[in-house]
This record gives structure tokens, C-alpha cells and sequence, in this order.
């Protein structure tokens, strides 16, 4: 018998408190179109049932959400019946439940109607917009009945916009949601009514509009200014969507300008095989995201095509494994112009001087080194860390975060001792930012002065010939450092061997197989014990690594790694006192790389 599919009669809470109070994963979702919570708790993989209040208002998010994106599908697909009933439905069940702010929100939040946050309104208001914009556009029957929620929707949208640009907040990654729902909504409602929308100087052009916004939130360097991976494409996406029906070409020159530096972003930290690197805030790896990635990509290749961005939609498909809806494939024809120029491949060494990576390839190994500022409130304290990928595999990644509302975990995985950087004395970074200091067409320098006072560290990162070499160097400028580590955070199985002479080897597995040397200008001590792997799951448990120098004044920590892919092979790595590090190959040559800019 076919599962009964009903739209929640609740309304919905926050999403990030779908999360185990135990283990920190987000709970498992079940039949969130079915529109009753779990029967005996929401389902923990690590064998929890949890019930509580705002697990189940959590659960109506995810539900309504999941919703809302199915009244797209079936609008797209052509099931108009179903799809106005639905909407009819989420018509009467608005002016129900949502004539007035959530009271249940918590009072940091720009509290919505239907869901605790405004944000929450908006993305679902994204979707109903769009489902009603295309069978307006097509003109099916019935729909005059939703012109109230459409209306209100937008009004709503209006207002949240207001309270944050008054509190300052128009580069919020809210503003551009509540934007593009305002977009959606109000065209959908003018395309019902058969008239032209008459909303560009609201939505688009005015001061607030999303051209504004868009010259406040996006850098120079083309990222989004958290610089969060995951809230860049939340931005990304939200903008596209909300532009359906332009032109590329006759955008303002500097919005497409960023646009196409956004992409341009995506594309060049992304790994060959389509691995996005979870820099800073956001899931590490969750269903719900790869189809947001899905869309992204199928918005972006139709707005400024990136040949690297379709290895992100592949890796995403494949993430999924067969569990997408395929709304990303009913998605052509979104704008009314053809493309803007196909996008330049990336070069060997990128780096971004706002948002503060530097992304260096080198013979199969994918390295990301982390500078910049802090980020906000979607920052993490990991200053100088360096994140190594293979094609596909995570050798080491930014472990990226769980649902916010498991308040000890989401402190754990912003903080320094699970990330790929430094500590002094075992202490945590201070929120700061480092500074680049060079780069060329094979590296990039750069150093951090205020994570701990009186230190100075900084971080060489150079592609060889077929090999990458990074060089950590530590220095107390105001007399003897105590405890310094340098830290490996696989997020793979990971084998280590101390050798009687030479460097420490290491062994790094997954897709692909990355090997490691490792050597220092004084004696460290190699320190292997269990820790928490990537945000996914928190109870997976990987080596973490520190290699601890006590009482220097200075401490350069080197590191060799090679792809098991590359050769000719390396056989050693020395650091010399003259601050050089030789690299010896199998086929008996040599390569020297400096450890400073």
C-alpha cells in the first residue's frame, strides 16, 4: 500500500535542533511527507529515539520544507491538480497558523510566521513561489485561491527585510533569501493575475534591492563574506533563483561581475573529482545539501557556465546515491538570454586575498590553506590550517559542523583542537586573521601574529614536481615558547611510523592513498590519539595527530606528502640547518624548497 502523504497541521520550529542530545548527528528524518513525527522519537543511527518538543518542531521544518520542494516538482512535471491542491491547502493553513510572529522563537532570532526564524519562511516561501510562478505562467486553473498566501508571503518578506536593514544587516545571508522569496512570490502572484510584476524597484534596483545587496555581501575576490563554503552557495543559490526569467547580459555590469566571481570560487576549491571543501560553518555531508548543490549547479551552468562545476553536481548525484527527486533536470530554460561566457579553469595556485584561502594542486594532492578573517558567527578558530584532498578522498578536511543546536559539539568543531592548524600550550586560537605574504605560480606564504600574543607563525604551502611541501614555522617573539604542536586531523583511516633515523612516515587511506614525512628543526614528540572524525558523525572516530616542541624560541614543523598516484617516488625529506627542505626521488634527484617566502 502506497505511504499516505499529508502536509504537516503544525507549525514548524528550528531545523538545527534535529540532532541527537547524545551524539551530536542530525536524527534520521523518516517520512517527512507524511506529515506525522515518528511514532516512537526520531530515529538517532547510533540507535537513539528522541522525543522532545523541539525535536518535533524541527522535524515539521524538515517536513514542510520537503513539501514545499515537491509542489515544484509537480509543478514542473505537469501535475497541475496535485500541485494546486497543495498550494490551496499551504493557502488556508497559513492564514491559520501564521497571522502573526512565532512566539516560540528565541530571542536572537528575526523571528518568522510559520517557522521560529524568518529565514526558515523564506526558503520554503522560495519554493511555493516558484511552484505557483510556473503554473501561473502556464496558466492553470485554479490558483486565483492562492493569491492571498502569495500576497502575504511577499509582505512578510518585506517586513523581515526592514527590521534588518535598519539593524544594519543588509549583507546578511537572510536578506538575500527574504529577497528572493519577495522575488518569487510577488511574480508568481503577478503571473496568476496575468499582469506585468511591477516589483524590480523593490526586489531589484531600489537600495535594498538585490543589486545592493549584492555589492555588500560579496568581496572583491568573489566570495560571499563569511567565507563559509556552505553559506556562499546558500547566497548563490538564493540569488539565482530569485533572477528567473532575466537576462544574464543585461544585469548591471558589476552584479554579473560578482555573480560570475562566485562561481568562479565553487569552482576553484573545488577538487578535481567535485569534493567541496566544508570551509568553516555547514554539514559536512548531508542528502539535503547535495541537492542543493544539484540545483546550483543546473542554475549556474545556464547562468555562467564552469566546466569544473559539473564534477561538483556529479559528486553530488553520486553522494545521493539514487535518493534525488530530479528537480534539478526540470530546470532549463530559467533565464530568458543565453549564458555569459564559459568560466576559465582555475590556475595551479588560487588564492583569494578577502576571504583568506590559497588553494595550491600539486600532482594529485588538493591542499586549501586557511588565513583569512574570522568569518563571524559562522567562523571557526583555525587559523593556518591546511586541508589536504585527494581527487575524491578527504585526507584532510575542514571537518565542517553539526546541527547548531547541540551547543557542545557545535563549540568543538569551531575550535582549534579538531582542525589542521597549530596550538600553544594547548590553548585555543583567539578569533583573528592572518595575512598573505606571498604567493607565485606555485605557492603561497602566509602568517598569523594575534591567535596567541607573542607568537608569530606562518605557513609556507609550494607545489613540487610531484609532490606538495608545507612548512609551519613558529616563533615567540617575546622569549621561549612552551608546548608547540602542529596537528594532523585525517579524516580517513591513518597509519604512523616512527622510524630510528629520517622522518615520521605516514600513511593516509580512503579513495586514494596519500603518503607523508615529516620532519622539525628540533626534537617533537609524535602524539597519536582518537578524536572525533568529520561533523557527520561525531562518533566515527579518527587518529588525530600533534607534533609537540617544548621550549624553543622557534620550531619549523616540514611536511612532504605525495599521492600514491605521483612519481618518480620520494624516498626522504630532510629540513637542514641552513632552513631548506630536500626532497630525494626514487630515479636518485633531488629537490630543494625554501622554508620561508
Amino acid at each position: 500500500m502506497a505511504a499516505v502523504k499529508r502536509i504537516p497541521r503544525e507549525r514548524g520550529g528550528w531545523w538545527h535542533a534535529y540532532v541527537c542530545p547524545a551524539h551530536g548527528v542530525e536524527l534520521d528524518h523518516g517520512d517527512v511527507l507524511g506529515g506525522v513525527f515518528p511514532k516512537d522519537g526520531a530515529r538517532c543511527p547510533r540507535g537513539c529515539r528522541v522525543d522532545t518538543p523541539a525535536v518535533r518542531g524541527a522535524w515539521t521544518v524538515l517536513s514542510h520544507q520537503a513539501w514545499a520542494r515537491r509542489l515544484r516538482v509537480l509543478a514542473e512535471c505537469g501535475e497541475d491538480t496535485e500541485a494546486v491542491s497543495g498550494l490551496v491547502e499551504y493557502t488556508s493553513l497559513y492564514a491559520e497558523l501564521a497571522s502573526r510572529h512565532h512566539d516560540d522563537a528565541q530571542p536572537w532570532m528575526l523571528r518568522g510566521r510559520l517557522f521560529h526564524q524568518a529565514l526558515t519562511d523564506a526558503i520554503w516561501a522560495v519554493n511555493v513561489g516558484h511552484a505557483a510562478w510556473t503554473l501561473g505562467a502556464r496558466g492553470t486553473a485554479g490558483l486565483a485561491a492562492v493569491l492571498p498566501l502569495l500576497d502575504e508571503l511577499e509582505r512578510a518578506a518585506l517586513d523581515a527585510r526592514e527590521v534588518l536593514v535598519a539593524r544594519g544587516d543588509l549583507a546578511s545571508n537572510y536578506t538575500t533569501w527574504l529577497t528572493a522569496a519577495g522575488i518569487a512570490t510577488g511574480r508568481a502572484a503577478a503571473a496568476v493575475r496575468g499582469v506585468p510584476w511591477d516589483g524590480a524597484k523593490q526586489w531589484l534596483e531600489g537600495p535594498h534591492g538585490l543589486y545592493a545587496h549584492l555589492r555588500a555581501c560579496v568581496a572583491d575576490d568573489g566570495w560571499e563574506w563569511e567565507g563559509s563554503t556552505y553559506y556562499h552557495g546558500f547566497v548563490l543559490r538564493a540569488v539565482l533563483l530569485a533572477l528567473r526569467g532575466t537576462d544574464p547580459s543585461a544585469l548591471p555590469g558589476d552584479v554579473a561581475a560578482r555573480l560570475c566571481g562566485m562561481v568562479d570560487v565553487l569552482a576553484a576549491i573545488a577538487t578535481d573529482g567535485g569534493v567541496l571543501p566544508a570551509l568553516h560553518d555547514g554539514p559536512y555531508l548531508r542528502d539535503p545539501l547535495s541537492l542543493e548543490w544539484l540545483e546550483l549547479c543546473a542554475l549556474a551552468r545556464q547562468f555562467a557556465p564552469a566546466p569544473r562545476m559539473d564534477a561538483v553536481a556529479a559528486r553530488a548525484r553520486a553522494d545521493l546515491a539514487g535518493a534525488d527527486d530530479g528537480l534539478d533536470r526540470l530546470l532549463d530554460g530559467w533565464f530568458t538570454g543565453p549564458p555569459l561566457p564559459e568560466r576559465s579553469a582555475p590556475a595551479p595556485v588560487t588564492v583569494f586575498g578577502d576571504a583568506g584561502y590559497a588553494v595550491v594542486r600539486a600532482a594529485g594532492v588538493h591542499a586549501v590553506l586557511d588565513f583569512g578573517p574570522h568569518g563571524g558567527s559562522h567562523g571557526h578558530r583555525d587559523k593556518l590550517s591546511l586541508y589536504l584532498y585527494g581527487v575524491t578522498a578527504p585526507w584532510q578536511p575542514d571537518p565542517g559542523q553539526v546541527p547548531y543546536a547541540h551547543d557542545e559539539f557545535r563549540d568543538l568543531y569551531a575550535s582549534t583542537a579538531v582542525h589542521p592548524s597549530f596550538r600553544v600550550d594547548g590553548a585555543e586560537q583567539a578569533e583573528c586573521a592572518g595575512a598573505l605574504l606571498n604567493a607565485d605560480d606555485t605557492s603561497a606564504t602566509a602568517e598569523v601574529t594575534t591567535a596567541y600574543e607573542g607568537v608569530r607563525a606562518v605557513r609556507r604551502v609550494e607545489a613540487g614536481t610531484c609532490h606538495l611541501v608545507d612548512v609551519l614555522t613558529v616563533t615567540g617573539e617575546r622569549g621561549a615558547l612552551g608546548r608547540v604542536s602542529a596537528q594532523l586531523r585525517p579524516g580517513v583511516a591513518l597509519d604512523l611510523q616512527v622510524q630510528a633515523s629520517g622522518p615520521v612516515r605516514t600513511t593516509w587511506y580512503g579513495d586514494e592513498l596519500l603518503h607523508g614525512w615529516h620532519a622539525a628543526s628540533t626534537p617533537v614528540r609524535p602524539f597519536c590519539r582518537p578524536g572525533p572524525g568529520p561533523a557527520d558523525d561525531p562518533q566515527q572516530q579518527r587518529t588525530r595527530v600533534d607534533f609537540t616542541a617544548r621550549d624553543t624560541t622557534r620550531v619549523v614543523f616540514a611536511s612532504v606528502y605525495q599521492s600514491g598516484s605521483a612519481g618518480p617516488a620520494v624516498t626522504d625529506v630532510r629540513l637542514t640547518e641552513e632552513g631548506l627542505v630536500v626532497v630525494s626521488l626514487a630515479d636518485g634527484s633531488r629537490r630543494v624548497h625554501r622554508t620561508e617566502a
